[in-house]
């Protein structure tokens, strides 16, 4: 068990080992840094924190694809690996172990960017092979995290969505996504834009603790209702659901976000792949320890007595007691409320084009 103390700001206290690495990185601890307090357990708040670290993505393409029967796209664009947000509970957190990396604090601290993701996804579409449909964005890390705010990668993605008039479904959880609402409502005119807020709890205390870096309950119901008032579709995404945290706050979470004017809305029960089950064991014991085995237990129940479930029939509804439960709370309140529970994005891909380059347009003329 991990007895380190919490780092303000951030969601993993440490870097646990790597799967597929035979040696472990630690932090080094800064003699000058006081010790925890004796009785919380925190570090004191004038401590030299871990910094973000940005490290370029050489990648060679943008779009990625997936087979998934369970994911309502095929293709995705994730111009960030790994996400400043530091929420605890994130499945991403382990994809960082396949680039030598932590499911810890390296994941929330360490972001790979990909500096020409607008030229490679421009490359793309224009390409003959690319047949127009639906992309993701945030298919993985949030696209709206707070380095996009510098960046600006995620908005000029947009751009080249909006030149060929390809449909893009955004998840986010970040106020900032308001910052492109011009860009929504040139896509609007093509039914290409739809975009889902995540709302995990209304408790700003929990909220700081578990997903440190994102953007407040309040501020994401504030970019529902600025979606919304401006005539961008937007939905809620509840999610994840957290057995004995956070699962009974649906109801709450659906009415805010239908009063804020969220259209469509889906959730997620909690997932725990790899690395993540120590990780998020060692959060519960940080910050729930009297309900840490009732929380473990309560997943268990949902995943058919284990952590996680990678089968793709229950891995995004489980399965059992609970499961229904959470089910049928969420669908019985969307109901109630009037709101349509999401399922395709229904967006169109009929105003496709490839706009002509300066360089195809001189050659039209034999040039």
């Amino acid at each position: 068990m991990n007895s380190n103390p919490s780092i303000r700001g951030r969601g993993a206290a440490d870097n646990p080992k790597n799967r597929f690495e035979t040696t472990q990185y630690t932090h080094d601890i800064d003699p000058q840094i006081p010790a925890p307090d004796e009785f919380t357990g925190l570090i004191p708040h004038h401590r030299t924190l871990p910094l973000t670290q940005i490290i370029p993505d050489r990648a060679q393409s943008i779009l990625t694809s997936n087979d998934s029967p369970d994911v309502p796209f095929t293709y995705s664009i994730n111009v960030y690996r790994g996400c400043e947000h530091g929420c605890i509970y994130c499945f991403a957190r382990p994809t960082h172990e396949y680039l030598g990396m932590s499911a810890g604090l390296d994941f929330e601290t360490r972001i790979l960017v990909k500096h020409d993701a607008p030229a490679l996804l421009r490359k793309e579409l224009a390409s003959k092979k690319w047949v127009p449909e639906v992309i993701a964005m945030s298919g993985v890390t949030d696209c709206y995290q707070p380095l996009e705010r510098k960046l600006e990668l995620t908005r000029r993605c947009l751009e080249v969505l909006f030149d060929f008039r390809n449909p893009v479904a955004i998840i986010t959880k970040n106020h900032l996504v308001t910052r492109d609402l011009d860009l929504f409502l040139e896509l609007r005119k093509f039914n290409c834009v739809r975009v889902f807020v995540s709302v995990t709890t209304l408790d700003v205390q929990l909220a700081r603790v578990m997903e440190p870096r994102a953007s407040a309950p309040g501020d994401r119901l504030e970019a529902i209702a600025k979606l919304r008032d401006a005539g961008i579709p937007v939905g809620v995404m509840v999610a994840p659901v957290i057995p004995a945290i956070t699962d009974h706050e649906i109801a709450p979470i659906l009415k805010a976000s239908k009063e804020a004017g969220a259209q469509v809305a889906g959730f997620v029960p909690l997932r725990l792949p790899f690395g993540l089950q120590e990780l998020f064991s060692d959060w519960l014991e940080q910050h729930f320890p009297d309900r840490k085995e009732k929380v473990l237990n309560r997943i268990r129940d949902l995943r058919g007595g284990k952590l996680n479930d990678g089968n793709f029939k229950s891995r995004m509804r489980g399965e059992g007691i609970w499961a229904e439960h959470i089910l049928q709370t969420f669908r019985k309140t969307v109901e109630r409320l009037g709101m349509t529970e999401r399922s395709e994005y229904g967006l169109s891909t009929e105003h496709f084009r490839r706009p002509i380059t300066a360089g195809q347009q001189m050659g039209l003329f034999g040039e």
